[in-house]
């Protein structure tokens, strides 16, 4: 998932464009929630506000993501939510930015911006990050499809709002699956944007539980349905450029399909908050070094300062878990490989990534890798954060 700190509208901006090189170190900042409005009965966007101090901090590119962390029955806790709009000024000098939270069921985060989050609440929110942005270097003509699942929508939002906005021949068609009308949020958003650009923008709303006049939008969006839509609603050879978003399964079963018929990687774009696992660190495990057991040596840059840390070989301690013992300040989100928060350059040694689904194939040729996933595999590491 690369952060461009670069203007969202003329087609020109993003010709320059690289995935690797413009992401920004996060960094976490307090904000006041301004509004939180409902969008289904589980499911409301919540808003803040940005001081003019801090614009250039909350730059960000639509379909990109914010960390938020709060402290809740005395645990810390940190989860990562897209930004479902473009920045709107609200102010002289201030701006604003909207996340879309949905409940899961025992969500100790969700649950709480459900039923006690109102305007007024300070909470701590890491600079834009993410990489779920398009790529495409010239918008004239161009055909962007998106797939989402549930809370998957909130990125295309954005998406959506900014290749319409950013070009009058550009054409945005969005395949939105639920279980049923109650649940789809952003309903009347997108009915407001189809009305908008009746012509521009196709959407295809697929019902799990609910029966539509059109038999092929009624049911799961399984291998079979997916593949009579590629071949009678969205023609893969008229698309351009790909983005899906939702669960591991629905992202993972439509880049098989596409790949199937055709349609080359580099053109698809996907995100992923969870894979479905739990991580097996949300925070800092406890780890201690005892005396003449064989350990790793690894050295942090972060912030401009180095600092070295000892892990225990048989700990299987994580690249981040260790970095977060000595630099509590040592960024990271969802600790699962997802979100790339944790992102940092092995400047020397070497480490095993066991999952990855945040990283460009080019960051990984040079030499980046999500902490949270690393182990090291040699004597000594040295991880750079602010490269």
């Amino acid at each position: 998932m690369g952060l461009f700190r670069i203007p969202t509208t003329p087609a020109a901006s993003r010709k320059a464009c690289d995935v690797g090189a413009i992401r920004n170190r996060a960094r976490f900042h307090t904000l006041t929630v301004s509004n939180v409005r409902p969008l289904t009965r589980d499911a409301v966007e919540v808003s803040f506000t940005v001081p003019a101090a801090l614009a250039g901090d909350y730059d960000y590119r639509p379909g990109q993501y914010v960390a938020l962390r709060v402290h809740l029955n005395g645990e810390e806790v940190r989860r990562s939510y897209s930004l479902c709009r473009p920045p709107t000024p609200v102010g002289e000098g201030r701006a604003s930015l909207s996340v879309a939270v949905k409940r899961d069921e025992g969500g100790l985060f969700s649950t709480w911006a459900q039923t006690e989050l109102t305007p007024g609440f300070e909470i701590d929110v890491m600079s834009p990050q993410g990489t779920f942005t398009s790529g495409l270097a010239e918008l004239d003509g161009a055909h962007v499809a998106a797939i989402a699942a549930g809370s998957g929508i909130t990125p295309m939002m954005s998406l959506a709002r900014d290749l319409l906005t950013a070009s009058d021949t550009t054409r945005f068609t969005l395949l939105y699956t639920n279980k049923s009308t109650s649940d789809v949020m952003f309903l009347e958003d997108l009915a407001d944007l189809k009305d908008r650009y009746p012509t521009r923008l196709v959407l295809h709303h697929v019902l799990s539980r609910e029966q539509r006049t059109a038999p092929l939008l009624s049911g799961r969006l399984d291998e079979a349905r997916l593949r009579t839509i590629l071949e009678s609603l969205i023609l893969p050879a008229t698309v351009d450029e790909w983005f899906l978003c939702g669960p591991f399964a629905l992202v993972d079963l439509c880049r098989e399909v596409l790949t199937e018929v055709g349609v080359a990687q580099e053109h698809v774009r996907f995100e992923l908050f969870t894979t479905g696992d739990e991580p097996t660190e949300r925070g800092p495990r406890k780890v201690e070094v005892r005396q003449g057991e064989k350990t790793v040596r690894i050295e942090i840059n972060l912030d401009g300062v180095s600092s070295t840390v000892e892990s225990p070989v048989d700990a299987h301690e994580s690249v981040l878990n260790a970095a977060l013992r000595v630099r509590p300040d040592t960024p990271f989100a969802c600790s699962g490989g997802v979100c790339g928060t944790c992102r940092a350059r092995v400047l020397e040694g070497s480490v095993t990534m066991t999952e990855n689904y945040a990283l460009e194939p080019d960051e990984i040729e040079r030499g980046y890798v999500l902490t949270c996933q690393s182990h090291p595999t040699s004597d000594r590491i040295v991880v750079d954060y602010d490269v």
